[in-house]
């Protein structure tokens, strides 16, 4: 790979993990805060499912306008965003601004989340993109490892408010490098002669691209389950915020770790092979969680959950950016948003209301039931794919 084609990555992962560390953060201290003041499951679920809202209605849009001209612009309005979403209950307090708070920051980062992993893709060769994507990956674990610590000893230390700000602070540096136009990014690629923009079901149609985006959806279930259940699990077993916050940093440990060594991975480990493991492992880890009531069980579950959710992402991102049409990257990557913040919207709800009325056993053995539901037919379909590309 050319110079001028790695020396931008190492910045936008750095400008992506600050917003994310914002994003993430608040998500945390935003479900604590509520259910300080008292509100349900339901409602901590509802204010969940709202960060995900308007990103599961624009996602598909935002990646055709960045397939269109790039990403400085949408990366630059989303950290405002993020920013702004984000101080905004440090300036006002109560549960309805929290609601406000919610739809902002998660409209926001979904833009900034989109015009990254293009970026990437679009940067790297073939034969370094999962690399490279490894290395996406790998600064979201570290923003998902600082977050709840920061969200959790910060709550403790100055207070709902305070937090609130010092999580906007991290979006300082994003818009302004972004807004200096210091991130040298080439163009956007040229869709070649005679392309259409198609209509986003033609992705769908694809068989390749089905079958991902199947199993995606299944793990994001998964990982929108733990980000809602956790908080409220650990302060139903008497948890601190900052025990809570460890108990999340102990998952993001875990994707760090299997994430740095996916370039092993990527050598030795077929892509579906790894899938069904990680399905296998997840739905395990989420089927002993009600039996866990401390600190250090709860690390230990938390730390084998982030070793199945976090390492097929990689790769599954490589495979979507590769059987992508050309020049309609980023709208995949946006229908991929679109079905996560679809789930983002839908499952806190639902669960939110189940945990609320019949506690968290009931959400903890469902998903895992998914789960491994959701590995059979991973192991279905990497037979069909290994028939059409014996290398898969």
């Amino acid at each position: 790979m050319s110079n001028a084609a790695i020396r931008p990555l190492p910045f936008i992962i750095i400008l992506m993990v600050l917003d994310h560390v914002a994003f993430n953060g608040s998500r945390i201290a935003v479900m604590l805060y509520a259910i300080f003041l008292g509100e349900s499951a339901l409602t901590v679920g509802t204010l969940l499912a709202l960060y995900a809202l308007l990103p599961a209605i624009f996602s598909v849009a935002a990646g055709r306008w960045i397939d269109r001209i790039g990403i400085i612009r949408p990366m630059q309005i989303g950290s405002i965003g993020v920013g702004i979403g984000t101080i905004l209950p440090f300036l006002w307090t109560g549960v309805g601004v929290l609601y406000a708070a919610c739809v902002i920051v998660g409209l926001a980062f979904m833009l900034v989340n989109v015009a990254a992993y293009h970026a990437v893709g679009e940067l790297s060769q073939p034969e370094d993109r999962a690399v490279n994507f490894s290395y996406v990956a790998l600064g979201y674990s570290t923003s998902l490892f600082i977050a709840p610590i920061l969200s959790g000893v910060g709550i403790d230390s100055v207070g709902y408010r305070n937090t609130f700000a010092l999580l906007a602070a991290f979006t300082v540096l994003p818009i302004a490098v972004l807004s200096l136009k210091l991130l040298p990014v080439p163009a956007p690629t040229v869709k070649p002669e005679g392309s259409t923009a198609g209509n986003v079901l033609d992705l769908l149609r694809e068989p390749q691209l089905r079958r991902l985006y199947v199993t995606m959806a299944v793990l994001t279930v998964a990982w929108d389950v733990y980000s809602f259940a956790i908080p409220v699990h650990g302060s139903l077993v008497g948890l601190s915020a900052s025990e809570i916050g460890l108990v999340m940093a102990s998952f993001a440990a875990a994707t760090f770790v299997v994430r740095l060594a996916m370039p092993f991975f990527v050598q030795h480990i077929k892509p579906w092979t790894m899938l069904i493991c990680a399905l296998l492992t997840a739905g395990l880890s989420f089927f002993l969680l009600p039996f866990a009531t401390t600190v250090g069980a709860m690390m230990a579950l938390m730390f084998s959950l982030g070793l199945g959710l976090g390492s097929p992402q990689p790769m599954m991102l490589t495979l979507l950016h590769e059987s992508a049409p050309a020049g309609r990257a980023a709208e995949a990557l946006g229908l991929r948003t679109t079905l996560i913040n679809g789930s983002q919207t839908v499952i806190p709800l639902i669960f939110g209301g189940v945990g609320a009325a019949l506690g968290m056993m009931p959400v903890f053995w469902t998903m895992s039931a998914a789960l491994v539901l959701g590995s059979y037919y991973a192991h279905r379909a990497s037979r069909v794919v290994i028939k059409t590309d014996p290398g898969a």
